[in-house]
């Protein structure tokens, strides 16, 4: 989502750089075949998931209301933001010439179509990790805490903090356009994506770059907090599992342990944190790369599509992990062995 200095003039200078994916027509090729299949593997896996949060009873929860949520924003990066980039590699491989609007940024023409993915494509990223944030401490409370469980998290609450994740997430994402002039919105040769970009001139403003750092900043603090919750929680559940034996061998019964089901929960929100940090550590990378000085036109590519892909996964996590969200997708998908084995 951010580029620096060098690397953005370099691409208004060079606005055709031949990338690993797209050298050859058959790298374009693939390239545009692997957007498509995200683009429906994305719609698929997260309406598959909402059907299941909505359809279901027992998802009506606080824990379901943060899942749909994170379906949506995963959503709203396969309806909008990789269907931009099928259009321009495809308008591309016809035409043999690029859209005129990726060769300029949003400074230089009245309409520029990144100025509301860019935005997007960030908003929902900060959704995610915002969302997954929020997923970690309500299982750590329900595990650190089962008898306050019930009290302190509500299905209000969760709404409340959802709305603020969302209108905190995108103004986050305006924020740089809104408070700095120097900073614009381009489609990058490299990436194949909208990333934010210095404007009309040459160097690298100190305001600029503070704005910018808003958004590390915010990854890295969200992320880092929510591995190390992960780690107390998980710590935590191998240490029930050690006593439950014990418990079990005494006929000691206990209401201050979490239910197996919170401890299942909370072991699939941690692989979540897990595949969505290994997605967005590219990113990262990335970031410290420009910083440096370093142009890295593959990695960029890499790094940002490995993040998009990461709108995908959360479905195939929930079916493997999550045994009811299991059955509940499969009766879903087939109604027909559903009926068949009603009648039976």
């Amino acid at each position: 989502m951010i580029k620096t200095g060098s690397t953005m003039m370099l691409d208004r200078a060079e606005p055709a750089h031949c990338t690993v994916c797209c050298c050859t027509l058959a790298n374009k090729i693939l390239l545009v075949l692997f957007m498509v299949l995200l683009i429906f593997a994305t719609l698929f896996g997260n309406l598959v998931t909402l059907a299941v949060v909505v359809g279901t009873k027992h998802f009506h929860t606080s824990q379901g209301y943060l899942k749909a949520s994170l379906a949506v924003a995963d959503l709203a990066v396969g309806i909008f933001v990789v269907p931009l980039s099928v259009y321009a590699e495809v308008h591309l491989m016809v035409a043999e010439s690029a859209p005129e609007w990726t060769s300029h940024n949003s400074q230089l023409v009245n309409f520029h179509p990144c100025n509301i993915i860019g935005p997007i494509f960030a908003g929902c990223t900060f959704v995610s990790i915002t969302t997954i944030f929020l997923l970690t401490i309500e299982r750590s409370i329900a595990v650190l805490r089962p008898l306050h469980k019930d009290s302190f998290i509500t299905r209000k609450r969760t709404t409340i903090l959802i709305f603020l994740s969302w209108v905190g997430s995108f103004f986050l994402a305006v924020s740089p356009m809104v408070f700095s002039s120097e900073i614009a919105l381009e489609y990058n040769s490299c990436s194949r994506m909208c990333n934010y970009a210095l404007g009309t001139i040459g160097e690298f403003p100190s305001q600029a770059w503070n704005i910018l750092l808003l958004f590390p900043a915010f990854d890295f603090t969200l992320l880092g907090s929510t591995v190390v919750i992960n780690i107390i929680s998980l710590s935590s559940i191998r240490q029930h599992s050690k006593h439950r034996k014990t418990l079990a061998e005494t006929e000691i019964q206990t209401t201050s342990n979490p239910t197996f089901s919170d401890i299942k929960a909370a072991k699939t929100i941690g692989t979540l944190t897990v595949a969505f940090t290994a997605s967005f550590t590219p990113i990262a990378v990335f970031v410290v790369g420009n910083v440096l000085g370093n142009k890295w036109c593959n990695f960029s590519f890499f790094a940002f599509w490995i993040l998009a892909t990461n709108s995908c996964w959360n479905v195939i996590i929930y079916s493997v992990r999550d045994q009811k969200f299991r059955l509940c997708a499969h009766k879903l998908l087939m109604p027909s062995q559903r009926q068949n084995t009603t009648k039976t």
